[in-house]
């Protein structure tokens, strides 16, 4: 290690030591660079990735590393390369760029004999999000589905779902893979190829058929997250398989009630039932039973789900006390839990009603949690246990939460209105309540109260005139609203009250607010309508008031009153029905659950929880009327044969169609392909003579065009990469090492393979100068917090070789997290615009980097887009120098002079300028003029000529610079078939080459 490094203690120690300061954390960061970067001390690097890992692990950004990490791919040290691989999981979809370089490391480790190595070098590889790899993908999937590790085929199961998000149109040959790993009977295979299925091809049930009882037998031993995707996907299955077990003539004795695990009553089948229940949905039902005990909650809410969609309506209760049991866990799955059961409740009552405490309110709950125990037990309620309940709900009208109070309030009018043998009790438990010292249960009760009252009016006249003399000490406005409403409706029951009550209005009517003023209007023309003796003259000052009200729907509303009950010329027709209109018997209203229509969406999904449809919700389909064919599901088991390489297989296959045989994990691809193929073999098997087994193995040719793009690629990458060695001592290649994958796939883009090995004189090479300058995109004031900024970044761009590639650094200055932040579909104008994957949430002050490509089409036309949020648009435009419309190429002096003899006359620009003293020096001049264009210094034996190549991205045209010094003149020439960039570049060199400064 050189003398400017720290000795290798003082690393090992620097190291170990922790960080609180951002001070101390860049230290730290530098001295794990030098180490993985230049120490030979594997045990060294090896703590130094741990410490990388550790920095993961705690959230902190660890991208700067990457280029040191990435040099470490290859290494030896097995310990040492898997944390490499769990650092570029992380940081390789950020920094493709550079992880695109490792690509061929990445290839060869798939064949590594560890197959940590293997599944964790596929992890990478389908973590480059870049559509150019996507055949080398495809192929690596393809590979490891075939592995003899059941972890590598599990990752390749994870892998397939994002080459699917990356590339949609490869999903014939994905669901090719899917069906072969559909047949893997490991358990560890099993819960992802399915999660793979659920992502890619949910709707091709098909595939399903043979694998079905597998499943079934497989799921208890599936890792947990496994049974869950899996039980999902099996609900939805058997309600397009199986008939309703919910039919009338099914006669289930609902009184049954079965043990927790009595798997012989199971076996009773009455032979008198006109329903019988397909074997195969017995198979499930009794197989994701024992599930119910799992200490995974997301397993047993899956389990509930699918018996409640699935099951017997007589078997439902095994699953209530596994529901309950959920309800000492987190507030969180408590939440879930309660929102399931409230849905539940409604419909099943005597489910959840033996375990009724359960769920009494505790004093250490949170809110949403009260709330919903206050619904379950609302649902439970019934003639039997009201009285327990409502004298639950009185202690919960006293508690401290106002919120939870007003709730309790709602629930005990619904107790009134759904038992009508405590209604007169919960009415009377009312009115007390209209004399609490907290405004927000007097209001409540009072909302409550007029509902009530619509349903026996006449019998509750005393109610009224109760409210009407506590209707000064009231102030919340709904009450208010409410009281005015009871007397306006049945002003005819309380006639010497009401109108009194309209002059103590009349006096408060502008200092009301707007909901009182329009029941105050209200009033004044009912009783118009039948007292206007007393009331007429109160009546039309209220009226007038309403007239030049500042809120116009009370105007509207005044006028339109005035001329229904106070007739004139102008009046029409109507006003001799206005007694008619407004008091017409209104309707009671019907006081339900929240929950009741909530059984249109599947349990425990998203969907159920929000009460709205989800993105990705897969609705349950009806019961088919007619039972689909059953041996749909059978599978074939090919007889043994003599052979004995024949029984091996043969037997194997039919011992393991039940149940995972522990030498699953160790079967072979050949072992593999028999299986996969002796479904469609089975024909043949009643031959009289066998045929006997080939040794030679079966090669599966796939796509030429397939090999033609991966080999293609695979060979120009290990090309450059050679090239990048031999050309080390270059002076450019310390700073442009970012660029050199940049080039390797523009390259690989560019070239032909068949003319591969033919010299080709223009190179593209990479940036001699990178600006850091950025450029205003959105402004934070005009963005409503969102700031955006984009720089050119000068390298041939991943997305399309005609794009320029730019990078957008996008900032969210406001204190609320932005999300949903993309490019809309709509925006772009007349270039072709590759847009950065949708950013889905943004926390306040944090920034984010992302890249995107444009295609300019050789023009400095801006680029106008719709910059989105979740809640704005905001129109921006990307204007290109036109220095950046170029890429930097490497020529020879002769093939230079060579182009240029070609594009003289009109396709030559030329001008005279004279020259600073401090912009002579060579130094000087191709740095001015490397910073205004994307071009390359191509050497030259003339001292005072320097020439300079590059071509235009869209087209590839070349664009030929040439300034020879004349002391004290210099004469600036370009030679271009793009005339119009030709002239704006001379403008520019001309600008650059007479200011003095940098």
């Amino acid at each position: 290690m050189r003398n400017a490094l720290v000795s290798a203690e003082n690393l090992q120690l620097t190291l170990k030591t922790d960080f609180s300061s951002e001070e101390q954390a860049l230290t730290i960061k530098h001295s794990i660079k030098q180490v993985m970067l230049e120490s030979n001390k594997e045990s060294l690097k090896l703590e130094a990735m741990k410490r990388i890992v550790g920095l993961i692990a705690k959230g902190k950004n660890a991208s700067e590393l990457f280029p040191a990490v990435v040099k470490n791919v290859a290494s030896k040290n097995i310990e040492l390369k898997k944390l490499v691989y769990v650092y570029l999981v992380r940081y390789a979809e950020e920094q493709q760029d550079l992880a695109l370089l490792s690509i061929s490391t990445f290839q060869r480790a798939l064949k590594d004999p560890n197959q940590l190595i293997r599944a964790s070098a596929l992890r990478v590889l389908s973590s480059i999000r870049v559509p150019i790899i996507v055949p080398i993908m495809m192929l690596a999937i393809k590979e490891a589905a075939t592995d003899l590790s059941p972890y590598v085929r599990k990752t390749a199961a994870h892998a397939i779902q994002k080459l699917y998000s990356l590339d949609p149109d490869q999903k014939e040959h994905l669901i090719e893979v899917i069906e072969k790993l559909l047949k893997d009977k490991s358990t560890l295979v099993a819960g992802s190829v399915v999660m793979a299925f659920e992502e890619v091809c949910p709707d091709r049930i098909d595939l399903i058929h043979k694998n079905y009882r597998k499943l079934c037998n497989l799921l208890v031993d599936v890792e947990e997250w496994g049974q869950v995707v899996i039980i999902h996907m099996l609900t939805r299955y058997a309600r397009t398989q199986f008939v309703s077990p919910w039919r009338e003539d099914a006669m289930f004795d609902e009184n049954n009630e079965k043990a927790f695990y009595d798997s012989e009553e199971e076996r009773k089948v009455e032979q008198t039932r006109p329903y019988i229940m397909d074997p195969d949905h017995r198979l499930l039902l009794r197989n994701t039973k024992p599930l119910l005990q799992s200490r995974n909650t997301a397993v047993v809410m899956a389990v509930s789900q699918l018996y409640w969609h699935l099951a017997p309506k007589h078997e439902l209760s095994i699953i209530t006390k596994s529901l309950v049991r959920l309800l000492r866990s987190h507030r969180e799955v408590q939440y879930v839990v309660l929102q399931n059961i409230a849905t539940m409740s409604i419909q099943r009552k005597g489910m959840f009603e033996p375990f009724m405490k359960s769920f009494y309110v505790r004093s250490t709950d949170a809110t949403h949690i009260k709330t919903l125990k206050l619904e379950i037990l609302t649902n439970l309620a019934n003639e039997a246990n009201i009285s327990t309940i409502l004298r639950e709900f009185q202690t919960y009208v006293k508690s401290q939460d106002k919120a939870f109070a007003a709730a309790t309030i709602q629930a005990i009018g619904r107790c009134a209105t759904n038992i009508s043998e405590v209604t007169d009790t919960c009415l009377n438990g009312l009115v007390l309540l209209l004399s609490n010292r907290d405004e927000t249960v007097v209001a409540e009760s009072v909302v409550v109260i007029k509902k009530l009252l619509q349903t026996q009016p006449s019998q509750h006249s005393d109610i009224i005139k109760h409210m009407a003399k506590l209707f000064d000490n009231i102030t919340v406005p709904m009450a208010r609203a409410s009281i005015l409403w009871l007397m306006g409706e049945y002003c005819e029951h309380v006639p010497k009250i009401a109108p009194d009550v309209l002059r103590k209005m009349a006096k408060t009517f502008t200092n009301e607010e707007d909901i009182v003023k329009l029941q105050i209007v209200n009033l004044a023309a009912k009783l118009y309508l039948t007292n206007s003796k007393q009331t007429k003259l109160l009546t039309q000052y209220i009226l007038n008031l309403g007239k030049y009200d500042q809120n116009y729907d009370i105007r509207d509303r005044t006028r339109f009153i005035r001329q229904l009950i106070v007739p004139n010329e102008k009046s029409g027709a109507l006003s001799k029905y206005a007694r008619r209109i407004l008091m017409a018997p209104k309707p009671a209203p019907v006081l339900q659950s929240a929950f009741k229509d909530r059984d249109r969406f599947q349990l425990g999904t998203l969907s159920h929880t929000l009460n709205s449809q989800a993105s990705g919700y897969l609705e349950l389909s009806d019961w088919p009327a007619v039972a689909p064919d059953q041996s749909v599901r059978n599978v074939e088991v090919v007889e043994p044969q003599k052979n004995g390489n024949a029984v091996k297989v043969e037997s194997r296959s039919e011992s393991e169609s039940g149940s995972e045989s522990s030498s699953s994990e160790s079967s072979s691809e050949s072992g593999s392909e028999l299986d996969s193929d002796s479904d469609s073999g089975t024909d043949q098997k009643k031959n009289t003579k066998p045929k006997p087994v080939q040794s030679k193995p079966v090669i599966k040719v796939r796509s030429t065009t397939e090999y033609k793009h991966a080999l293609l690629l695979i060979i120009m990458t290990k090309y450059i990469l050679i090239h990048i060695v031999l050309s080390i001592s270059t002076q450019f290649f310390v700073n442009c090492m970012c660029s050199l994958l940049h080039l390797c796939v523009f390259l690989a883009c560019q070239f032909d393979a068949v003319s591969w090995h033919v010299h080709v004189s223009l190179q593209a090479s990479s940036p001699v100068f990178v600006p850091e300058t950025s450029h205003e995109l959105l402004h934070r004031m005009t963005g409503k917090g969102l700031s955006a900024q984009y720089r050119f970044t000068r390298q041939p761009c991943i997305y399309g070789n005609s794009m320029v590639s730019l990078q957008l650094t996008l900032s969210n200055s406001s204190d609320q997290a932005l999300e949903n932040i993309h490019i809309s579909e709509k925006s772009s104008t007349g270039q072709n615009i590759h847009r950065f994957n949708a950013i889905e949430r943004l926390e306040p002050q944090a920034s984010v980097t992302v890249s995107m490509g444009v295609d300019f089409n050789d023009s400095t036309q801006a680029a106008n887009f719709q910059l989105c949020t979740k809640e704005d648009e905001f129109s921006v435009s990307i204007q290109p120098a036109v220095g950046e419309l170029l890429l930097p190429i490497t020529m020879s002096e002769a093939d230079f002079t060579k182009e240029q003899g070609k594009l003289m006359g009109m396709n030559e620009s030329s001008a005279t300028i004279t020259m600073k003293p401090e912009n002579v020096s060579s130094q000087s001049v191709n740095r001015k003029v490397v910073s205004v264009a994307n071009i390359g210094v191509i050497p030259s034996s003339q001292e005072n000529i320097y020439r300079f190549a590059g071509k235009t991205v869209s087209s590839g045209s070349l664009v030929l610079v040439s300034v020879a010094l004349k002391d004290p003149d210099a004469v600036i020439t370009i030679n271009t078939e793009k005339t119009v960039i030709g002239s704006m570049l001379l403008r520019q060199f001309k600008t650059a080459l007479t200011n003095s400064g940098p």
